[in-house]
């Protein structure tokens, strides 16, 4: 039986309240300050319940922190 390593805290995630409302993250921040899966976070994209992400280049989709903070706090 194989046993799973945890895995390592982002660390935006560790320090989420301390980032400037201008910083960006990526999508394992948002699992980790939402507790749930990838395919949940964009469920709550579509739906409008998650700011919608930008896309820096075809590889880099980031979350602007201020305005997740501001639909966490609705």
């Amino acid at each position: 039986m194989m046993s799973r390593l945890p895995e390592k805290i982002p660390f935006a995630l560790e320090h989420f309240e301390s980032l400037p409302d201008s910083a960006d993250v990526r999508l394992p921040v948002l699992i980790g300050l939402y507790g749930c899966s990838a395919a949940t976070i964009w469920r709550n994209v579509k739906s409008g319940r998650i700011p919608a992400p930008r896309k820096l280049s075809p590889g880099c989709t980031t979350w602007n922190v201020g305005e997740l903070r501001a639909a966490r706090d609705k």
